[in-house]
């Protein structure tokens, strides 16, 4: 029985396929690569919901950490600030820290502002946010769950009724 156990295992360990291809120096092990950007994400430290639900694929380089993150749509999600996500997100992914960001945009009072990185402060449990030489923290716990994607139509629908 302990035998056709991890027969199967085995099996289902062969069969996996990867998103990124197979780099030995990578601190990232190999059975935990993974389809979705939603599980990836915590492999690096960060929460799971930091990208909205509607994304469709994404590239990892493992020798340079450079991403591509493709959304079915640009959108916004709502969390203490409303986010405007573009249909490709690029940047520099490492352990706890998102370099070199493209298609973010955080409201700040009227105006748009690219966030440019984020790094994770695991002791206090927060997100830093960087918008150019400038940053914010907040609860890394707003991020837990994968945010819904909504477009700008029901965004307004829904501001209205709050």
């Amino acid at each position: 029985m302990a035998r056709l156990l991890l027969s199967l295992i085995f099996l289902s360990l062969t069969h996996l396929s990867f998103s990124t291809p197979f780099n030995p120096n990578h601190p990232i092990s190999p059975l935990f690569a993974v389809n979705d950007v939603h599980d990836l994400l915590p492999q690096y430290g960060f929460p799971r919901g930091l990208i909205p639900a509607n994304a469709k694929s994404y590239t990892l380089e493992d020798d340079t950490g450079s991403f591509t993150i493709h959304l079915e749509a640009p959108c916004y999600v709502q969390f203490d600030q409303l986010v405007w996500y573009d249909k490709i997100i690029k940047g520099r992914l490492t352990y706890g820290a998102v370099h070199d960001v493209s298609g973010i945009q955080a409201k700040k009072l009227f105006l748009w502002l690219p966030v440019t990185g984020i790094e994770v402060d695991k002791d206090a449990g927060m997100l830093e946010f960087y918008v150019g030489a400038l940053s914010e923290k907040l609860p890394a716990k707003q991020f837990q769950e994968v945010p819904t994607c909504r477009g700008k139509g029901s965004l307004r629908t829904n501001l209205a009724s709050i």
